[in-house]
């Protein structure tokens, strides 16, 4: 048995499942309030016996690791590696010896860290200045204090290595851990009169530190983080998204903050949809994780030098990963957590106000630049430019080149040129990226629910096969749900879920879903009232098919020559009779 399986028979999906959606029992099945959007009947189902989860609300089900993914936001292997704590199994008995040691090594990191919170954390209630700092200067309350497990390190330079070693932890460990450092008289420990802030992972495992001085001092920098470990890379790393993704997923949007204090003030005054990341620097890993849980992201950068250059590197990764990038802008040049201090309504305005990253870039350079000289058009249109290069839609490319040609007074031609002119040189007939045709997220979830509620029927009532005779797989917009429709019309007399065939195999929780459908919406229906169902929700799958290739062509004439365009207006008469046949039909 592997690891997946060995999860499953110690873990139920409802006990899972039950520690993020409270659950009620209906029937074989419980339910509950979707987490994914709002609403007031409860819509999301979970099947024991079948070991399944269903969310009508947002289309979106399957087993316990994909909802673990979902709720947490990693990959299959983060839910692996975290319902397998739960289930208190072992990982490295199902990998290889290098592995294993590389698991258990990290596993020993983590309670290094662990360790060295718990002793930070009593360091700050035995020391009365940096007591003073955090509850008086920073006015966080003691419930922010245990949340954020806020810590001290002492003064003395060898305090954290001495107790660790108490815990029988080795020079080796305590190293890698990020927590010593070589120094002029042997090895010290790395932080030493500063307030210590945790960093966590997705999970809330403590995966390394940010400390601040307590006492500024000219020869020392104000912030220190943990160095590169086997745990910790500022690269992948998202300050607070432990404490934040419920927020995330429930207002759909986030906002990054410069500092980690300010995340923490947010959080403390009720905003809790707040991150940081180390620096300004954004990376595409950072972006990637945050899509996760929404394609909005709002950044609350200083209008600086160091704020307009991380905008001007964000804006083509955000583009590249498909999320909208928009910018904060706080009045009087405050911080968030002077804004908070002052009015936490004031920064929940703004943050509610934000403008989209490359208008607002716009706007600056506008504002820095004289755009009436050659000078200050060519510095302009540098910048502008080099950032439109990087954007991975034609169409808002063409947008920005329009605006920005109007905004110089100078033809569109002229930057176009231009923007050729600066492409690589090893690269000189580059085309632009081609943009693939994509229907609008609410369009596509209805179509993919009239889909479902199609398969589910016809799975579950074989008496009901006969109607899907005229459907084309292509017809379908998830290829799992072409691979079943392709499947029941080969075999119409298959007994539904009862039987298990190797053709379903790599469908099976699709299938298993669809079985949970018909359960929750369809198992009371008498057959004669299913059939006429059937044929109206095959009339609006076809509805939605035809008005969706219709949105294709319509994009793909405006770039097609003229035997392209014939053929794309032919196709557009034969879904026109497609159409008209399934509704004469119905």
């Amino acid at each position: 048995m592997d690891a997946v399986e060995d999860i499953k028979q110690r873990l139920s999906i409802e006990d899972v499942i039950g520690e993020y959606v409270e659950l009620k029992r209906a029937g074989r099945n419980w339910k509950g309030l979707s987490p994914f959007s709002s609403e007031r009947s409860p819509s999301f189902m979970v099947s024991p016996e079948k070991q399944i989860w269903h969310d009508f609300s947002s289309g979106k089900g399957g087993n316990m690791f994909s909802f673990v993914m979902e709720m947490e936001g990693v990959d299959f292997r983060g839910a692996l590696e975290l319902l397998a704590r739960k289930a208190g199994i072992d990982l490295e008995q199902y990998r290889g010896s290098h592995n294993g040691s590389r698991a258990k090594e990290k596993e020993r990191l983590y309670e290094v860290l662990e360790a060295a919170t718990l002793f930070y954390q009593r360091q700050l209630n035995t020391n009365h200045e940096a007591l003073e700092y955090i509850r008086k200067k920073r006015q966080f309350t003691k419930e922010t204090q245990l949340e954020w497990q806020l810590g001290y390190s002492p003064a003395t330079g060898t305090a954290l290595a001495e107790h660790l070693r108490t815990k029988k932890f080795t020079s080796t460990e305590i190293k890698g851990a990020g927590l010593s450092a070589q120094g002029y008289r042997g090895v010290r420990d790395m932080f030493r009169g500063r307030i210590m802030i945790p960093l966590c992972d997705a999970q809330g495992r403590v995966i390394g530190f940010t400390a601040r001085l307590l006492k500024d001092d000219k020869n020392a920098p104000k912030y220190i983080n943990t160095p590169q470990t086997l745990l910790y890379d500022k690269s992948n790393h998202i300050f607070g998204l432990h404490l934040a993704k419920e927020a995330i997923r429930k207002t759909k949007f986030v906002v990054i903050a410069e500092g980690n204090l300010d995340v923490i003030s947010s959080h403390q005054a009720g905003v809790r949809q707040v991150v940081a990341t180390a620096g300004t620097a954004l990376t595409e890993l950072q972006l990637k994780a945050l899509s996760r849980f929404t394609g909005d992201i709002r950044l609350s950068f200083d209008a600086d030098a160091a704020g307009l250059n991380a905008t001007e590197r964000a804006i083509p990764i955000a583009s590249k990963v498909n999320v909208g990038l928009s910018i904060i802008t706080i009045p009087s040049g405050k911080d968030p957590d002077e804004l908070i201090q002052q009015d936490v309504g004031l920064w929940k305005q703004v943050i509610a106000e934000p403008q989209y990253a490359l208008d607002w870039l716009i706007e600056r350079y506008q504002k820095q630049l004289d755009i009436t000289s050659a000078q200050g058009k060519r510095q302009f249109s540098d910048v502008i430019l080099a950032i439109i290069r990087g954007l991975a839609d034609t169409v808002e490319q063409d947008h920005y080149i329009e605006s920005i040609a109007k905004l110089l007074g100078i033809s569109r031609g002229a930057l176009l040129v231009k923007l050729n002119q600066k492409k690589a040189p090893s690269k000189p007939e580059l085309k632009q990226p081609k943009v693939t045709f994509t229907l609008p997220p609410k369009e596509l979830l209805d179509y993919q629910k009239t889909q479902n509620h199609l398969l589910a029927v016809v799975l579950m009532q074989p008496k009901l096969r006969h109607l899907l005779a005229p459907l084309d797989p292509e017809i379908l917009p998830e290829e799992q749900a072409r691979q079943l429709l392709e499947f029941l019309k080969a075999n119409p007399d298959f007994a539904g879920e009862a039987t298990v065939v190797e053709e379903l195999r790599q469908i099976g929780d699709y299938v298993k879903i669809l079985s949970v459908h018909y359960d929750a919406l369809y198992q009371d229906v008498e057959l004669h009232e299913l059939e006429y169902e059937v044929t109206q929700i095959r009339t609006k799958l076809i509805s939605q098919y035809v008005k969706t290739q219709k949105q294709r062509i319509t994009h793909d004439l405006q770039s097609a020559d003229d035997d392209k365009q014939t053929e794309l207006l032919q196709r557009v008469n034969e879904l026109n009779h497609l159409l008209q046949t399934f509704k004469g039909g119905a």
